[in-house]
């Protein structure tokens, strides 16, 4: 099936359900899209079981999509600075040191601690697993994914400081944590270096993690810098758009080839051109059809990426020993997400005031979404055949994970701010 063929089929599929959400179920937009794209997939394993032909068809479409490659090194960086680009600086600045901690500590100790209660989990259960693949699972896991995050966000009137600790983790966690499953994956000689070699060292690691976050928010820096100045120039929006376009996908592109972390990048370089660029850069008009050329993209491609998680079911092994893990793998990530940002919440509160019940809702509100699942499908060919059992544990708890935490936790995070008195909505 060609590139044209599977990008209409998930254009209409998007486009449908979108229309059925708006007139008759009424959900957010991603949760009601991913619910109805799970109940298809549903229908078509159904149906596949009487007629091969109709099941056949639906997984070679599935197959024939490189979820981690679409999202990873396509949709992701859209996303990332569509989502940067309407946050305040200014408010993220007020809570910088806490979002540093959460995006960083936060993740490494959520990766361990996550790890390790997964590792004995399914040794209970008897489903062995080599510990080094459960911490591998416990960084894919660990990052709040921005794109869910931020469409649950909208919708609710939650103050300000909460809001932006939320917002601000989900946007720069997500990349600390694609930094620390590379490290695992070479710990675990399933990634190669640059040179070619399988990295295991902790000096190397080390390098690792501050060239590609450390190098990421630079080069960031330098596209938004650059852009800026070519958008001071000029005063044709026409223009002004393209150059932004030009930033996110040259900008993305070029920043594997540096090896740096492209979604650090254009988030750094999304909140640079939000907020300097749209102060000192732009006119009224610019403004404007900036801002409703970036939200247009923003909500297609949530469309079409909610829409490919929930077709991702076609690809899982439904086994009763995979499924109960999953299941308990739930009550893990989130017990993990709590001691994860409890910790330093509460070792905080003697320098800095926090939101009450900030543990609670930012724990509830830490939502996994396609990036987990991009990282568990890359895990197909890496493991080998001899880890399949592994890799398929692994799918199934990160899919299971994150279906609940995006229609669960999604569907009652509103709720829950509302009994605990903190949404205005």
């Amino acid at each position: 099936m060609g590139i044209f063929d599977i990008i209409a089929i998930l254009i209409t599929l998007a486009a449908v359900f979108s229309y059925l959400n708006h007139k008759l179920i009424r959900l957010p937009t991603t949760i009601g899209l991913m619910v109805m794209s799970l109940v298809l997939s549903l229908v078509v394993v159904l149906v596949g079981k009487q007629h091969p032909t109709i099941d056949q068809v639906a997984h070679d479409l599935v197959f024939s999509i490189d979820f981690n490659q679409t999202l990873m090194q396509g949709m992701l960086g859209f996303l990332l600075f569509a989502g940067a680009l309407h946050v305040n600086i200014n408010d993220l600045s007020k809570q910088k040191f806490v979002i540093g901690i959460l995006a960083t500590v936060g993740v490494v100790a959520s990766t361990f601690i996550t790890g390790t209660l997964t590792y004995y989990m399914l040794d209970l259960i008897q489903l062995p697993v080599n510990y080094k693949y459960c911490l591998i699972f416990g960084a894919l896991i660990s990052p709040t994914d921005p794109i869910a995050v931020l469409g649950i966000l909208k919708s609710l009137g939650a103050p300000k400081s909460l809001e932006t600790k939320i917002t601000g983790e989900s946007l720069f966690n997500d990349g600390v944590g694609v930094v620390v499953f590379l490290a695992l994956l070479g710990i675990a000689g399933l990634a190669t270096g640059h040179d070619g070699e399988a990295h295991t060292e902790i000096s190397d690691i080390a390098i690792l993690f501050a060239q590609e976050a450390l190098g990421g928010a630079a080069w960031g820096l330098l596209l938004g810098l650059i852009c800026y100045i070519l958008l001071r120039s000029v005063d044709n929006y026409q223009v002004e758009i393209l150059l932004s376009l030009a930033l996110v996908m040259g900008g993305y592109a070029m920043a594997s080839r540096l090896h740096v972390s492209g979604p650090i990048a254009m988030v750094i370089a999304g909140l640079f051109i939000g907020n300097h660029g749209r102060s000192f850069a732009m006119s009224n008009e610019t403004r404007h059809h900036l801002d409703m050329f970036w939200e247009l993209v923003d909500e297609i491609l949530n469309a079409v990426l909610f829409v490919l998680i929930g077709l991702e079911v076609l690809v899982l092994t439904w086994d009763g020993k995979y499924v109960l893990a999953g299941i308990i793998a739930i009550v893990i990530t989130l017990l993990s997400r709590f001691i994860a940002v409890g910790l330093p919440i509460a070792g905080l509160k003697s320098v800095r005031e926090f939101t009450p019940h900030a543990t609670k809702v930012m724990t509830w509100a830490g939502l996994r979404g396609g990036i987990s699942v991009a990282l568990a499908l890359s895990l197909r060919n890496s493991m080998g055949q001899a880890s399949q059992e592994s890799y398929q544990a692994i799918l199934m708890m990160t899919y299971i994970v994150v279906i609940f935490s995006i229609i669960g936790q999604g569907l009652t995070l509103g709720p829950l701010m509302r009994k605990l008195g903190l949404s205005t909505q």
